[in-house]
């Protein structure tokens, strides 16, 4: 029998999970970072694409966007699969090609009217220590080497913290007061050791539960939590600390999505920052995000479920936090297209299987990660738990989503 082509596999898998696409796990590879191993990948599997290329510290979910590592990137290294199993055989396929292909089908007709492509995805970030002080371009810098700015969220789950790391802290932007001649030395004495930078910003700590939103072109050296990070559908950085954990960042990291004439001008570094939103005297007010019920939480109880919203105030994506209690089974609609994770617990969602694997080995299909399409979306799904006293959790990751509260 002929191999299928990539276009059935993807009507065929859409079409048998009635919208409904399974995604396969993700994994992505920091020269970077040294892996927390808390994201259930097998211990023997985290230098899997090569100790030099370092080590696994990301699951990447829903995503359509390729990694940006440098020269050893691997082709399809970033990108989700989906899988569909017909029979005794297992297919799989790219799912940035499964939204070309089904576009409104998939997606709904606002969300491919207005970006005619997924335009977000999600990521667990898992590093044992505190990442370096760094941004992410906003448009007018990143469209300068061919890319979009990223905007990003951070959730702590419960689930996969079972120890803080390191650092459980994060540094976010700059005292007021600092000046742009203060970054601009920090960048000049690269190469002398540390550079100091987060001498000019100010640490948070962490809580599981909670999280933040993180704007473009504002400084944030994450923690070492393991944290759940919906963003705009870009790998877009560059780096401003020099030394973290006393690993030297190479001075390649601060101007890896810099055009080449620009990558020694210090002045147009600086210029990549957001200066008010560094400098916001309430930056916490801002731009933390503790949950806020989706509807009055007795009522949900009574119901079977808890629903959170998890990332929410910003135009560009969503997030929410959904737990089904045990024994019970629950309809839940939804504005838009979503991809999942479920984080705990087993049961079945339009009958069809999820779980949270105690472990995972690279390259092996699970049933944790989904992508449903905005027809099910809308119309409801149907989630049954059949746990006698596990909840199901899972984190729902949508694009931008007219139900999210607006942060005044």
């Amino acid at each position: 029998m002929a191999k299928p082509s990539s276009a059935q596999i993807i009507r065929d898998a859409f079409d048998a999970g009635g919208g409904i696409l399974r995604l396969a796990p993700t994994w992505v590879p920091r020269s970077f970072c040294i892996p927390g191993r808390r994201i259930k990948l097998d211990p023997r599997d985290y230098y899997a694409f090569g100790a030099n290329r370092g080590g696994i510290d990301e699951r990447w979910l829903s995503s359509t966007t390729k990694a940006d590592n440098g020269p050893l990137t691997t082709p399809d290294e970033g990108l989700s699969y989906i899988v569909h199993e017909e029979g005794d055989n297992t297919h799989k396929a790219l799912f940035k090609d499964a939204v070309e292909e089904l576009g409104a089908d998939l997606l709904g007709d606002d969300l491919w009217g207005r970006f005619g492509k997924w335009p977000m995805y999600s990521k667990f970030f898992d590093n044992r220590d505190p990442l370096p002080h760094h941004l992410h371009q906003n448009e007018e810098y990143a469209k300068l080497v061919g890319m979009e700015p990223k905007p990003e969220a951070y959730f702590y789950p419960p689930q996969l913290n079972n120890h803080g790391g390191t650092f459980p802290h994060t540094y976010f932007g700059l005292e007021p007061g600092t000046t742009k001649e203060q970054v601009r030395y920090c960048l000049e004495i690269w190469n002398l050791g540390d550079n100091k930078i987060t001498n000019l910003s100010k640490a948070y700590r962490l809580e599981p539960g909670t999280g933040w939103y993180v704007p473009p072109g504002v400084l944030h050296a994450p923690g070492s939590l393991c944290t759940y990070e919906p963003q705009w559908a870009s790998d877009v950085f560059s780096m401003f600390q020099s030394l973290v954990a006393e690993v030297p960042i190479s001075w390649d990291l601060v101007v890896q999505n810099v055009p080449v004439d620009k990558r020694h001008d210090l002045d147009f570094l600086v210029s990549m920052l957001d200066w008010e939103a560094n400098l916001n005297p309430d930056f916490k007010e801002t731009y933390f995000r503790p949950p806020i019920p989706v509807t009055d939480e007795a009522e949900m109880f009574a119901a079977g479920y808890s629903e959170k919203w998890i990332t929410y105030g910003n135009p560009y994506f969503a997030a929410k936090e959904l737990t089904v209690l045990p024994g019970r089974t629950v309809t839940m609609q939804d504005a838009g297209p979503y991809g999942f994770i479920v984080v705990q617990g087993h049961g079945t969602l339009n009958d069809r299987p999820i779980e949270s694997p105690a472990l995972i080995r690279f390259g092996q299909f699970t049933c944790d990660e989904y992508f449903v399409g905005a027809g099910p979306a809308a119309a409801g799904v149907v989630i049954h738990n059949p746990s006698t006293s596990d909840p199901i959790v899972m984190l729902k990751h949508f694009g931008p989503n007219p139900d999210a509260p607006v942060k005044e």
